[in-house]
């Protein structure tokens, strides 16, 4: 049983956990529609109002995109582009060096009954995510 799940984390908060559906692949329109859009775009308001934030992603293809770059160009996010940002860098991604890691080392140490089970388990434990660390707690 396996489950595609985003997220995203600041010094400030973090984002619930997004369940993509099954099967779903991520290229540049889906990651547009689905995350940026519905996700980062009312996140960034919400979570920073009228502060200045910078949107960091890694360098996945949807991320790395023209498509996606000029999405976030056009929206007036500021964000690092790839050209900035290193090619395969997990140190400066706390989600990418810990956090989804140990997050599905959790999830995998017991047996789930359904899906619904697995994803109220990985919201429980992403609510423990401590931002300033970037662990489990």
């Amino acid at each position: 049983m396996s489950v595609m799940v985003w997220g995203c984390v600041s010094a400030n908060a973090r984002i619930s956990l997004i369940f993509l559906p099954q099967g779903l692949k991520i290229n540049s329109a889906t990651y547009q529609e689905l995350i940026l859009e519905q996700e980062i775009s009312v996140a960034g308001q919400n979570l920073f109002r009228n502060n200045t934030w910078i949107f960091q992603q890694d360098s996945a293809p949807a991320h790395a995109s023209k498509s996606t770059q000029d999405w976030l160009r056009a929206k007036k996010i500021e964000f690092i582009s790839k050209d900035e940002w290193p090619p395969s860098c997990p140190d400066l991604n706390p989600l990418d060096y810990s956090g989804w890691a140990n997050l599905e080392a959790r999830a995998c140490a017991k047996p789930h009954k359904s899906l619904d089970s697995l994803k109220l388990f990985l919201q429980r434990e992403w609510r423990k995510y401590h931002r300033m660390s970037c662990e489990m707690q």
